[in-house]
């Protein structure tokens, strides 16, 4: 059971319990209604106190956050842990590995390897991840620790992705095109009128007259929506066999999450991560970039 303590400041001296949780801790009604059903699941100074009870300046409000879900089965691997706390994991997760346990990826996902290392941490709870990368998409994944952090951050989390595109860019642009799903049964998409809005801000870093190093941010987060602006574009990400064309130099679709920026959902910090590569991406990137450098 996660613990947090907030004090009560003269804004909201003679306020009701419940307006102190939504408007200052960022309670979601769902956590509300679940801590009211927890033994001491809001106390005001060590005290069982209801939500329509007042506070008073100096009070001190406990949530002792339920753990709710049932984690995911551990797998064998241990993630990449960039950062942790009792709130978030922030983990890099390799390329071809999917995020969520399906017919296909049963014991290899990411969700069990966060498993493994929280039982081994003495730890429990489900697996929450703010955000999702595709199985071939490596990078930065938060996992949120339970559900208020999880409600915080949904869509709070600005990402810097590191893509490699096969065709020339310079400059900087934007990609506003929307994307649909031709077909419900498969996972493909294209740029589509009948599609979402899907906006995709790029700026090329190098470039061999081939292939091009490209630092993208998201507008929006539609399903494979930089690999399917780019090869929109008539040029895919290198590696990309669904988009594109396989690659021997690479496995997998050159794509990375390589940093992201967040509030932290209870202390209100600003955190900054950043993880490497692949290797094989690496390699290629470096080489574009000791072109530009030459």
């Amino acid at each position: 059971m996660r613990r947090i303590d907030y004090p009560v400041d003269a804004s909201f001296d003679g306020k009701k319990v419940y307006s102190f949780l939504k408007s200052h801790c960022k309670c979601s009604s769902r956590l509300i209604r679940s801590l009211k059903q927890t033994e001491m699941g809001i106390c005001r100074n060590g005290e069982h106190i209801r939500t329509v009870d007042l506070l008073h300046t100096g009070d001190v409000l406990t949530l002792n956050l339920p753990d709710d879900g049932a984690p995911a089965k551990a797998g064998q691997t241990l993630p990449d842990v960039i950062y942790e706390d009792d709130d978030l994991l922030i983990v890099n997760k390799p390329a071809l590995m999917p995020i969520h346990e399906s017919h296909n990826h049963q014991g290899d996902t990411l969700a069990n390897c966060v498993a493994l290392y929280l039982q081994q941490q003495g730890k429990s709870g489900a697996f929450r991840a703010v955000g999702r990368l595709d199985k071939g998409t490596s990078g930065l994944v938060v996992c949120a620790l339970n559900t208020h952090a999880a409600a915080r951050l949904n869509g709070q989390v600005q990402k810097t992705y590191y893509a490699i595109a096969t065709a020339p860019f310079s400059g900087e642009g934007t990609i506003d095109l929307p994307i649909w799903r031709p077909d419900p049964m498969k996972t493909l998409r294209s740029v589509d009128t009948r599609g979402d809005r899907a906006v995709t801000h790029w700026k090329a870093l190098s470039t061999d007259g081939e292939l091009t190093l490209l630092e993208i941010h998201l507008e929006t987060g539609r399903t494979h929506q930089i690999r399917v602006h780019f090869a929109h574009l008539g040029a895919p990400l290198l590696g990309d066999r669904m988009y594109g064309t396989p690659d021997k130099r690479i496995d997998h679709q050159a794509l990375h999450c390589g940093a992201l920026t967040l509030t932290h959902p209870v202390t209100g910090e600003v955190l900054h991560c950043t993880a490497q590569m692949p290797p094989e991406m690496a390699a290629v990137a470096q080489t574009l970039l000791c072109e530009k450098a030459q």
